[in-house]
């Protein structure tokens, strides 16, 4: 590395004022090492490196000078394979030039290749060595000098294991030598970009959407008459630049300058841009040329790790290497062994091995560490062989020593593979810096920089600014693009400000010109050659497995995909069996109720409606099972999309093979429920009639799990999806001809039976089953008292089909004429069914390869309607946005300058801490698997009022344990050792009186900045404090937190910075006394936000406040602003604590003395001590630090220091206890302010009260008009009993819908809100229930206008009825579905459990199975809620009122010879009920069997009409027991500790409040 001039400056707005001297460069430190290698044997590394070099090019002069210049200057040890790596083509003069343009002068630190796993290295090194390999030739590498060629005596010889370490360069040009020999053809990939623009739609800056603004007419009618086109903007423009193979390239800038969208544009990944102009060459081959044939070479990796959770890292590797695995293999070995070593060396060299078979895991399941994820991902795309690799922020949340591993370990797959790689850091340490070869700089949306990377902080320095004390260079970097970061040099007539002028800079500048250099070589002998392009077309073709087309992007054929994809399905159901093991328990479930609620029924015509009710749940519940695939196709869409964008398989691939993998785990599941169902109710009893069953509830399934998935498919999101989903399956089940028969639907709307395909099914089911039945009448007309000699030839049946004097009723003339159904359609169903399954499945291969992009979110800052502020205007005349999810600063210097002053003096007016906080001896220890782990040991140190204390330690060293156990945020475990403050007890209501911010950043997203504050000091400062002084104080707040012009900014719009500043806001504005506890508050910001969140910390300590904050990735210029510092290393051990020092002098000199590596002027001291203790996941350190301290004089005088604390704070009165209840507020103001912030952000989340409203409206018409205007005949009464029981089953997506933001606003209040002590949790369910219910009553409201008039009710019922269906309805649900939420961990298990228990009781209410056929589960009628509401619904609405049979409905009897029918049927009708309609005649009499609709409802179904208010008070006893429910779920699931008695006693015994 060529040395930085020293220099010196004085000035800047940070605590410096003299630049150390750099350290010296590489170039002054050569050595003359081998290089060190790993042999591998060469067919397993040959296709792992896909190099193109011709080995008559490897010892030519301009190879040696490449060598020469690749190695002059360079004193890392390093595996540069790109030595043996050119690109298949031989190189002319030009192609030389571009080897010695690239390393000339380079200073890039390179990686051994075993860095991390250097005893897998040493393994894989014994375990490839199977075969002498040919001759080889030594190389040694000396410093500035020529490549020399030396033979070896011994080459012919192999070296075997045991006889020394096998060179891993020797293995390489031994690969060279037989891919030449095989004339294999490999390939390499460069990225040129010129003119570069990209065009984005939007504006920065909105308002927030509301309901009112949604469904306003006005807003409507505009949108609707508006033709202006969208507004355009600049994200990137003027880019020119080169990144070749074997080099990596930095991206550095503020967020919003484009760093994502300049990755995204070189990865080819344009889709969701305005428009990308200018010249992109990748190589000879064009943007185009790469997207349709080629994009499998040139993959963009996103800041997150997204994979299959449940697949283990060896499964992960395995697939992509497997996916993309090459057809053209040295020594013909199969593909199972390539994929097999292949995978092998990548854990070897990436330090996996040791994790192989564990699950990769996710948020929700247990898996590999954040680090190994990281390499993971690496991994996985060196398996799928991508030439060019783009990483977005991949280092977010990491800490320092993980950082540079993750960064040492792409240097490795750079050198090893030839690889373009191109990464965006955020906090780029020194040494991470130093692993690249070039930067680019972006400013604004304009390239301010791009060159190499050791010359670009002098070139800053050259144009006027100056870096502060111990800045790293990636920090100066991107500290010269913020107007207020920047240090200008004295003395200069001119220095670039905005963004053009650093383009137009540049551009003038030497390395601006060296720049344009660079582009007209590559281009000149890169771009345009068709012979170039045919020899990497031929390389892809090679690569090519049999019946593969020539054109196609993917590398294996379609069965194979289809193949592999089966496979690693299968994997995934193995690593959860959990899925499948809950579908099969619901299933069996669900099957032994159907089976003993219709338990044997009789094969009479008194069972008939019930056997069709078992048929008709039988396939309405396995259909409903199918929703739940929409939930998992959402989850895997960024898998899939990743997947295809990396030309792994085609999307629709990933559907054909779940559909195929699932046929069987179907067929399994369903063969268990039929098997139960169909012996438990005794159909009929042939296997005929089983197998036929059971096929069509396997189809059914089949053909709704494709539907379902359609959806998914073809919608962008889920709400809508799910919203769809249950209007297609309300829709299906009213037409499927149960509830309502085909005769008795209205014309409009009969067709969608036709393309019902459950209608089909249970077509099928029911005539499959009353084909052979021949049921004897239960119902006899007349019979009993008075007509015991009464022959058939005087009695009729009176259920449909019934034939004179017949016993019997033929089970398929009943079918025919009640729902107009015939056997002859069973195989015609079957063979629509199937026409249907082929339709939905091919419509979900076409649209899941279609739309398998998923729509970003894009960065947009929105205020709340009627906001004033500035940004709003700034926005639209916005040159340029990123589409990162963080906002960029807005506003001008001055303005942010003139906030800053304003900052201070409101910290100057805020009161000074005096308590000093301490602890002493603090031990941790939690249960871990029947064993217990120590998580702490002997912890002690303080927080001084004035002192800003650092808390850092490498990953699992304890930080954030620590911090919450001294804020008494831990509820598991044993903690021992003293927390006192002044050397007294805490006082009791500690946690109100200490500040608490996360490192997750948990706000209510729809408040605004102003009100979340504000409700912070409403909630925990005293409540005799005047809500005037609370306002005021809340604005000092802003005031102190830069956070002004975002006072009416939506927090869940925010970015990262301001969100953060958002979180210390809402601490101080508890006016916390005590203490402010920080767990990283940098992590995740780019180095200028960090300063200004250190910076702000550094004031607010300076003003007199005690501060205890963890912190990741520290800079130099960060580290020195605190003023001590808190090490702790793994296992929650002291390594040191007390002053950090003047440039950190008093830490470095600790360690030194005590026999660590000197730490040079430009090491960073944080990454220094870090170092030193062996933090990372790969380091040691020879020393025990922990004991160490605890010998060490500072420890003692710590010690010391802590009693001298106590003692003196002994003599001072101990601190009062500001509360005298446990809240600062009454319960009665937490649920006023709680109702408060609930309706606002209901109000400002129209997307959940649009889809609740229309949910309501079109289920409401669906039901009204499938049964328009039901006549008072026996079949209409049946309607519109069916109209209400389908207007119950609403519920079910409604309480799914308000169970997310219950569970919502539930976790706010369990990570931030309850252990600030901000209310009481009985006050949050209140406000809960109170908020949804008005809309929920709306809603219902709504329905019932469109539903009750269309089905055809008496206009005198609508009273009561609007009383159950408008308001104790929705109170029931809006209960009930809370009370299922409190009792469950998240959305998915709230929706499973509410699911399986609404089927539960649905079941008994006797309309599926009428009372009197109940049987033993009789008791579950009278339990059932929902007996009631439809028994108080039914009752009143339908009741009282008289019947007309229809024509069909009327039975024909003869009397005897000489009476008339009147006289006859007098003496039954008086008993049973019926009316005549000819009761004059003599002989065919047309008998109907209920004259009021009272009599129909008692007999059948058990419905009283004068029951309806009693029913209505036991429904409002079951919303009352619900609401207990919701308490006492909340309580015992997510509040109560300990022993159940024990928090019993302090639940009511000690509250005070």
């Amino acid at each position: 590395m060529s040395n930085p001039p020293n220099y010196e400056y004085n000035g800047g707005d940070r605590d410096s004022s003299i630049i150390p001297t750099p350290p010296p460069g590489l170039a002054d430190t050569t050595d003359d090492d081998d290089i060190h290698v790993v042999p591998l044997h060469a067919d397993e590394a040959d296709d792992l490196f896909p190099t193109n070099e011709n080995l008559n090019t490897l010892y030519s002069p301009a190879m040696q000078n490449r060598w020469s210049t690749l190695s002059r200057g360079s004193a890392v040890s390093h595996v540069d394979t790109t030595h043996f790596d050119p690109t298949g083509i031989e190189y002319s003069t030009t192609q030389n030039r571009r080897w010695s343009a690239m390393s000339r002068g380079s200073a890039v630190s390179h990686v051994d290749i075993g860095h991390f796993d250097p005893a897998g290295v040493e393994e894989l090194r014994r375990s490839l060595q199977r075969s002498p390999p040919p001759p080889v030739q030594n190389v040694k590498l000396e410093p500035g000098a020529e490549l020399t060629r030396q033979i070896s005596a011994k080459s012919d010889v192999t070296l075997t294991p045991g006889d020394g370490p096998i060179d891993f360069e020797k293995t390489l040009r031994t690969i060279m030598k037989r891919r030449g020999q095989a004339n294999h053809k490999t390939r390499e990939l460069g990225v040129m970009f010129k003119n570069l623009r990209v065009v984005g739609l939007g504006a920065t800056a909105s308002y927030q959407p509301t309901l009112g603004s949604v469904v306003n007419p006005f807003n409507i009618l505009k949108g609707l008459l508006s033709r202006q086109p969208p507004p355009i903007r600049d994200l990137l423009s003027g880019f020119e630049g080169v990144v070749q193979p074997g080099q990596m390239l930095l991206v550095l800038g503020r967020p919003g300058s484009g760093c994502s969208t300049f990755l995204k544009t070189l990865a080819n990944q344009r889709g969701e841009y305005y428009s990308v102009e200018g010249d992109v060459h990748y190589d000879s081959l064009s943007p185009a040329d790469i997207a349709k044939h080629y994009r499998g070479d040139v993959t963009y990796c996103p800041e997150d790790d997204v994979h299959f959770p449940t697949l283990t890292v060896d499964q992960t590797l395995r697939f992509a290497a497997k996916t993309r695995a090459p057809h053209q293999r040295l020594d013909n070995g199969t593909r199972s062994d390539f994929v097999t070593r292949l995978t092998n060396i990548l854990e070897t060299i990436f330090g996996l091995k040791h994790t192989k078979n564990t699950p990769v895991g996710d948020a929700a399941i247990r898996g590999v560490s954040g680090g190994e994820k990281k390499r993971v991902s690496i991994s996985e795309a060196l398996a799928a062989r991508s030439m060019i690799g783009a990483w977005d922020n991949s280092t977010r949340g990491l800490d320092a020593s993980t950082a540079l591993e993750f960064v040492r370990a792409l240097r490795i797959a750079t050198d090893v593979a030839r690889l373009s790689t191109i990464v965006s850091i955020y906090q780029a340490s020194e040494s991470l810096y130093q692993h690249f070869d070039k930067v680019c700089v972006i400013y604004g949306g304009k390239m301010a920089y791009f060159g190499p990377a050791d010359q670009a902080r002098q070139y800053f320095i050259d144009m006027g600014y100056e870096p502060a004390n111990r800045q790293t260079t990636a920090d100066f970097l991107v500290a010269v693009t913020d107007p207020l970061g920047r240090i200008e040099r004295a003395h200069f007539n001119y220095v670039p400000r905005s963004p053009a002028e650093f383009a137009e800079n540049f551009q003038k500048s030497e390395i601006g010109r060296a720049n344009q250099d660079d582009i007209d070589a590559y281009q000149a002998e890169f771009v345009g050659k068709p012979q170039r392009a045919n020899m990497y077309i031929e390389s892809v073709k090679a690569e090519h497995a049999n019946h593969t087309r020539l054109q196609s992007a993917y590398t294996i054929s379609i069965p194979m995909q289809i193949r592999a994809v089966m496979v690693r399905r299968v994997q995934i159901l193995r690593g959860n069996l959990m899925a499948p093991l809950l579908q099969l328990f619901s299933f069996v479930f669900q099957s032994l109720i159907i089976g003993t609620v219709f338990l044997r029924v009789p094969d009479a015509t008194s069972a008939y409606f019930s056997r069709g009710g078992a048929l008709f749940f039988s396939i309405l519940f396995s259909a409903l099972l199918a929703m739940s695939e929409i939930q998992v196709l959402f989850a895997q869409r960024p898998i899939v999309l990743r997947h295809q964008k990396a030309a792994l398989y085609h999307p629709f691939i990933e559907a054909a093979a779940m559909t195929l993998v699932d046929i069987p785990i179907t067929a399994i599941t369903l063969l268990v429920f039929a098997t139960i169902v169909y012996e438990a109710v005794r159909f009929q009893q042939s296997a005929s009639q089983f197998f036929i069953f059971y096929l069509f509830l396997f189809m059914i399934n089949v053909t709704m799990k494709a539907w379902f998935r359609v959806l998914a498919s073809i919608l962008p999101a889920q709400p809508p999806a799910q919203a769809l989903a249950g209007i297609s399956m309300l829709t299906m089940s009213l037409y499927t001809g149960y509830s309502i028969p085909k005769p008795s639907m209205i014309g409009g709307l009969r067709w969608i039976t036709y393309i019902n395909p459950i209608r089909y099914g249970f077509e099928a089911v029911l005539t499959n089953e009353f084909h052979t039945l021949n049921g004897v009448c239960s119902t006899l007309v007349p019979r009993g008292t008075g007509y015991e000699n009464i022959t058939l030839v005087n009695q009729v049946c009176t259920v449909l089909g019934s034939v004179t004097e017949q016993p019997n009723v033929n089970g398929e003339t009943f079918v025919q004429l009640t729902y107009g159904y015939f056997h002859s359609h069973l195989w015609r169903n079957f063979g629509i069914l199937v026409g249907f399954a082929v339709l939905f499945i091919s419509a979900l291969l076409f649209f899941t390869e279609r739309n398998a992009a998923s729509g970003g979110a894009k960065a947009i800052t929105l205020f709340k309607r009627g906001a004033k502020s500035s940004l709003i205007k700034d926005a639209a005349a916005a040159t340029s946005v990123d589409e990162e999810k963080i906002t960029a600063d807005s506003g001008h210097p001055s303005d942010i300058m003139e906030a800053r002053v304003g900052a201070e003096k409101a910290l100057t007016r805020t009161p000074a801490m005096t308590d000093i906080f301490s602890w002493q001896h603090m031990q941790y220890t939690v249960p871990l698997g029947g064993d217990h782990r120590r998580l702490l040991d002997d912890v002690s140190g303080y927080v001084a009022p004035g002192k800003l204390t650092a808390l850092m330690g490498e990953s699992g060293a304890g930080k954030t344990t620590l911090l919450n156990v001294l804020a008494q945020r831990v509820g598991t475990g044993v903690i021992t050792g003293d927390r006192l403050v002044n050397g007294q007890a805490l006082p009791a209501d500690f946690q109100a009186q200490t500040g608490y911010c996360q490192q997750m950043d948990v706000h209510v997203p729809n408040s605004t900045v102003r009100e979340a504050l504000l409700f912070s000091a409403k909630m925990r400062q005293p409540a005799s404090v005047p809500l005037a002084e609370k306002e005021a104080y809340v604005d000092t707040c802003l005031r102190m937190c830069g956070l002004e012009s975002y006072a009416d900014a939506i927090v869940g719009s925010l970015g990262i910075e301001h969100r953060k500043r958002t979180t210390i806001g809402v601490e101080l504005a508890a006016k916390p006394k005590l203490l402010l506890f920080l767990d990283e508050p940098t992590s995740g910001l780019d180095s200028q936000s960090a300063w200004a969140i250190v910076s702000f910390l550094r004031t607010l300590a300076n003003n007199g406040q005690a501060i205890l904050c963890t912190i990741h990735q520290p800079s130099a210029e960060l580290f020195q602003v605190f003023d001590r510092l808190l090490l702790l290393r793994k296992g929650g051990q002291t390594v040191y604590f007390g002053d950090i020092g003047y440039k950190a002098g008093t830490l470095i000199h600790y360690f030194e003395r005590n026999g660590s590596r000197p730490c040079a002027p430009d090491d960073n001291p944080a990454e220094f001590m870090l170092d030193v203790i062996g933090a990372g996941a790969t380091q040691t350190s020879e020393k025990d630090w922990h004991n160490i301290w605890r010998q060490s004089n500072e420890a003692a005088e710590v010690q010391k220091e802590i009693n001298v604390i106590h003692e003196s704070g002994r003599n001072r009165p101990p601190v009062k206890t500001s509360r005298h209840g446990v809240f600062a507020a009454s319960w009665g103001s937490q649920v006023i302010e709680l109702l408060k912030r609930g309706t606002l952000n209901a109000w400002r989340n129209p997307t959940y009260l649009v889809a609740k409203l229309i949910l309501n409206i079109v289920s409401g018409l669906l039901i009204g008009f499938t049964f328009f205007k039901s006549k008072d005949t026996i079949q209409g009464t049946q309607n519109k009993l069916f109209a209400i029981f389908m207007s119950a089953l609403v519920s079910v997506p409604l309480s799914n819908q308000l169970q997310f933001p219950f569970l919502g606003m539930r976790r706010v209040f369990e990570i931030r809100e309850r252990p600030s002590r901000m209310y009481s949790w009985s006050a949050l369910v209140t406000s809960l229930f109170l908020t949804d219910l008005p809309w929920n009553i709306l809603g219902s409201s709504i329905f019932f206008l469109c539903w009750f008039w269309t089905v055809g009710f008496h206009n005198d019922r609508a009273g009561f009825t609007y009383l159950m269906m408008g308001v104790a309805f929705p109170m029931y649900y809006t209960s009930n579905g809370m009370a299922v939420a409190a009792m469950a961990p998240n959305a998915e298990m709230a929706a499973v459990l509410f699911s399986v228990l609404f089927s539960f009781v649905l079941t008994f209410n006797g309309v599926l199975q009428p009372f009197s056929h109940l049987g033993w589960w009789q008791w579950m009628y009278r339990v059932s809620p929902f007996t009631y509401l439809i028994e108080a619904i039914v009752g009143q609405a339908v009741g009282k009122q008289n019947l007309t049979c229809a024509t069909k409905e009327l039975v024909t009897l003869n009397p005897p010879s000489g009476q008339s029918c009147g006289s006859f049927m007098q003496q039954y009708i008086s008993n049973s009920g019926g009316y005549l309609a000819n009761p004059d005649a003599t002989s065919a009499c047309q008998f109907c069997s209920a004259r009021t609709t009272d009599q129909f409802l008692e007999t059948t179904f058990n419905i009283h009409y004068s029951h309806h208010w009693r029913n209505f008070g036991l429904v409002m006893a079951y919303v009352l027991f619900n609401i207990t429910c919701i308490y006492a779920f909340t309580w015992f699931f997510r509040i109560r500790r300990g022993s159940i008695i024990g928090s019993l006693k302090k639940l009511f015994g000690g509250r005070k409040n």
